[in-house]
């Protein structure tokens, strides 16, 4: 199947990245490469663009795609939480705009046998970058009860955590949960039947934990993202789209924090803690998807784009 991955809230991130065409700019999750090749069309031939993807399919597609902007990309496969080291090997001072795109790619959630889907029967995997050895069905039949609870509670915001991890333990006691039909049939029959009549797919907020738990994916954000502000140009722009409120919560306060970062007590005449601010947050309020994108792109429906500018 070809890598493919409809770029959400593409004309607002490129606006707010503010591109210089001589700048450096650098893809924490590359994708299929929509964004980048945006932000290459308005790169120079002393402009630098630096992708970084951990899924190999991704790496591929945006090679083909990036291709005629030459030596102006370099695509590395790597996880984004090494951004530092990645741009030290490549000699790289700092950027003038960091992008991030936390969403699921159509190609991983289409692809059968990424196993990343609820609505079909396929191998439980999950695995963002496949040299990784752990899976889903690890994390579902080797973590103990209360350690999916935890999960599901937590990343999966599920009221009915506490019964779908009950259900889950129960049924892997018969047999091993090795496919994604399986869980998802554990999950339908955890939930109330009065439940499942309304809102989503009963399976999805479990599914979501547990591909969250095994990518690290808050884990990863939350110890990034004052490395990536870190790496910054003065006046450079820090562009992050996600797609559930965890994931919001933690760019909203990580920014919040980076803005005004004084500990001091209100009642405090002056700043006594030293610290210093490291620029400000742009947009106040979360960008959202016009209704225009969202009627072509489903997908884009949770989608929230927040912006922090370099001092």
């Amino acid at each position: 199947m070809e890598f493919s991955h409809r770029s959400v809230l593409l004309e607002e991130t490129i606006q707010y990245l503010n591109i210089k065409p001589d700048g450096t700019y650098v893809d924490g999750t590359l994708g299929g490469g929509g964004h980048a090749f945006e932000v290459c069309r308005r790169l120079s031939e002393k402009g630098r663009y630096i992708g970084i993807d951990q899924d190999s399919a991704a790496i591929q597609a945006a090679s083909e795609r990036l291709a005629p902007f030459g030596d102006r990309v370099t695509i590395v496969r790597s996880n984004y939480e090494e951004m530092d080291r990645v741009l030290k090997e490549q000699g790289v001072r700092g950027a003038d705009g960091i992008l991030l795109d936390l969403g699921v790619s159509s190609y991983q959630l289409d692809t059968l046998e990424r196993g990343f889907s609820y609505k079909e029967d396929t191998v439980l995997d999950m695995r963002m970058d496949q040299r990784q050895s752990m899976t889903a069905a690890d994390i579902v039949n080797g973590y103990g009860e209360e350690e999916l609870y935890r999960i599901i509670r937590d990343y999966g915001e599920d009221r009915f955590a506490r019964n779908i991890a009950k259900h889950i333990a129960a049924a892997r006691q018969k047999e091993p949960i090795r496919t994604t039909g399986q869980l998802a049939q554990i999950v339908k029959e955890a939930i109330p039947a009065r439940v499942r009549m309304t809102g989503g797919h009963p399976a999805k907020r479990t599914f979501q934990a547990i591909r969250i738990e095994l990518n690290r994916e808050l884990d990863v954000l939350e110890e990034s993202l004052d490395k990536m502000i870190d790496l910054l140009n003065p006046g450079g722009r820090l562009c992050i789209i996600t797609f559930h409120s965890l994931e919001d919560r933690i760019v909203k306060n990580g920014f919040r924090k980076n803005e005004n970062p004084c500990t001091c007590p209100p009642e405090f005449p002056v700043c006594v803690c030293g610290k210093k601010s490291k620029g400000s947050v742009v947009t106040k309020k979360p960008v959202l998807p016009s209704q225009e994108e969202l009627s072509e792109n489903k997908r884009a429906k949770s989608a929230k784009l927040r912006v922090f500018e370099r001092a």
